[in-house]
């Protein structure tokens, strides 16, 4: 049995209107992927696009996204997705860009690295504060996310895609 490699993009959608952040969902993301790789890379790029590519998550409310797609094809990917300008559902079009903030190998690296960044963003957004109440609010946001050793189960989404399958040994017939 063979194991196909994947690759996680991470992925935030900067949006001008916060509240616009409830159109996403999953399959508009997905249509919004496919549609940059088609126009990007033409017909090579949507056929790359649609083996193996899938949207995994997707946060409404912070325009947190992971894409899932084969090792081999997730250059192709990642160079279509600054090329995407707006987020069309339910009838609405809401200009957007996608940053990818992280490419990795599994779930939970991604994961590490989207509580590291959340953390550094805070700790910028500490200093401009302007009363105490707000002080305190975002110091209580910094120290709820951070990851303590017996939690780190709380932020895995998917573990399956870690497992790694063996392949049964090889065993030439002899003659």
């Amino acid at each position: 049995m063979v194991r196909f490699k994947s690759r996680y993009l991470l992925c935030e959608v900067n949006v001008t209107d916060r509240n616009s952040l409830s159109l996403l969902d999953d399959r508009s993301i997905n249509a919004m992927v496919k549609g940059a790789v088609s126009r990007m890379h033409g017909d090579y790029g949507a056929a790359l696009c649609n083996i193996g590519f899938t949207v995994k998550y997707v946060n409404a409310h912070t325009g947190i996204v992971f894409l899932r797609c084969r090792k081999s094809h997730y250059r192709t990917i990642w160079s279509a997705l600054p090329f995407i300008a707006t987020l069309e559902n339910r009838g609405h079009k809401v200009p957007c860009f996608l940053n990818c903030l992280h490419v990795g190998g599994t779930i939970r690296t991604c994961q590490k690295f989207l509580v590291r960044y959340n953390t550094q963003q805070l700790h910028r957004m500490l200093p401009n504060c302007q009363s105490e109440a707000e002080r305190m609010e975002v110091e209580k946001a910094v120290l709820s996310c951070s990851i303590v050793k017996g939690q780190e189960n709380e932020y895995e989404l998917d573990s399956e895609e870690e497992e790694d399958i063996p392949e049964p040994p090889f065993h030439a017939d002899r003659h």
